[in-house]
């Protein structure tokens, strides 16, 4: 007997058919002789909707008490989906994700799993039952209800498999797997039997919308085999494991893309030693996550400081970035939300060098800008003006030659 670990998101479960189906698969897997835990997103749009509905009454509601509203989406989709599995004849329990004991740190929105308790999971598994755990929701030491941001339901999922050392963490959702390039941009994106976990981390945390970046570190951290799928069919979907020497024969596996990007510079910075900490550890204490940072060369005797944060942060980053200017006195703030990033990743650029002369040849082709470059051993990732990212990417796909076997 196996442990199995799902995970269903939003677009698996909007609606009484699509609950109904997820029932089927979760009720074949445990007639199948395995125990079966599974995670559930909210249905459809309902974050989205219960965010807009907050915004109408307030135009900046509490941390907490969104996060009160927030977890509200999964809860309606536990409970459903427990009715729906209970019609089919099969013991079920539905959990919270404070019932089952996901401790979590104290920042409302953008909580982090501290602990997974499995006193209660084991429990109600031995008594032969599924359990429905609602996920992207845990709570404070203090008891409070928190959320953990966009895409937390899959950190939910890999944390309960990594406490229970589950066989496999299952993620359905409505692709068939990890692509080389999100197909909706790049129709003739393959689909990806295996991924190494750097790779997959790199892929998430660059725009690839299939896994949330910490569910995959978690998994990584965790030795937690993930297996990417279709709620709506029976194909065979990714693999995201530990890849060897042998599996890796692809320079480039994937060409990410991101629109929630935002570019803020800091200009005519004093030169001198702290400027830098000053900036970000202020930026750290808000809560706002850098990504690309560039200095520019000095001239006499200032430079400039240049960096990327999610549009979601632009404002509050804004607002900390003009502290620290009148503070350290440097010139002016400015900003641009219309900036996308467009990147390439593989772990096979480790030992091909060239890889990024590649990427800046191919988007100079194109007559594509660059703004700011980032890279790392398995990743190139370049800052360029929104309008041009669905081009670069098709380019990029091209010209590594993704679209072949």
């Amino acid at each position: 007997m196996a442990l199995i670990v799902q995970k269903y998101g939003g677009t698996s479960v909007n609606g009484p058919e699509r609950v109904k189906n997820v029932a089927r698969r979760v009720v074949n897997t445990r007639r199948a002789g395995n125990d079966v835990v599974v995670i559930v997103s909210a249905p459809g749009d309902m974050t989205d909707d219960l965010i807009a509905m907050a915004h109408e009454i307030s135009p900046n509601p509490p941390a907490r008490e969104m996060d009160m509203l927030l977890a509200t989406g999964e809860q309606t989709s536990i409970a459903l989906l427990a009715m729906a599995i209970h019609e089919l004849g099969e013991p079920v329990i539905s959990l919270t994700g404070p019932q089952v004991g996901i401790l979590t740190d104290n920042v409302h929105s953008k909580a982090r799993i501290m602990e997974v308790s499995c006193e209660r999971l084991r429990r109600e598994l031995e008594q032969g039952k599924i359990v429905i755990v609602a996920g992207f929701q845990g709570k404070t030491c203090e008891g409070e209800i928190t959320t953990l941001g966009r895409g937390g339901s899959d950190t939910t999922a890999v944390a309960v498999a990594a406490a229970l050392k589950a066989d496999v963490c299952q993620i359905y959702t409505d692709v068939d797997g990890v692509y080389t390039a999100d197909p909706r941009v790049v129709p003739e994106a393959r689909k990806l039997p295996v991924i190494s976990y750097d790779e997959m981390l790199e892929l998430a945390s660059l725009g690839a919308q299939v896994l949330q970046p910490r569910s995959v570190e978690f998994s990584k951290l965790n030795h937690v085999v993930l297996e990417v799928r279709s709620s709506f069919n029976d194909h065979e979907g990714t693999l995201v494991k530990e890849v060897t020497e042998m599996e890796r024969k692809m320079v480039v596996s994937g060409v990410a893309g991101d629109r929630n990007v935002a570019r803020i510079a800091l200009h005519d910075v004093p030169d001198r030693p702290g400027i830098a900490r000053t900036l970000f550890v202020a930026l750290a204490r808000e809560s706002i996550n850098v990504d690309m940072i560039v200095q520019s060369a000095m001239r006499d005797g200032i430079n400039d400081i240049a960096f990327t944060v999610g549009r979601d942060d632009l404002q509050k980053a804004v607002e900390v970035t003009e502290r620290v200017r009148q503070e350290i006195g440097a010139s002016k703030v400015t900003s641009n939300d219309r900036v996308a990033k467009v990147s390439i990743v593989g772990a096979g650029m480790i030992t091909n060098p060239g890889v990024a002369a590649d990427m800046f040849a191919c988007l100079a082709e194109e007559g594509i800008n660059i703004h700011m470059i980032s890279t790392s051993e398995i990743k190139v990732s370049c800052i360029i003006d929104e309008e041009h990212l669905t081009r670069a990417m098709q380019a990029l796909h091209r010209h590594f030659k993704l679209d072949r076997e």
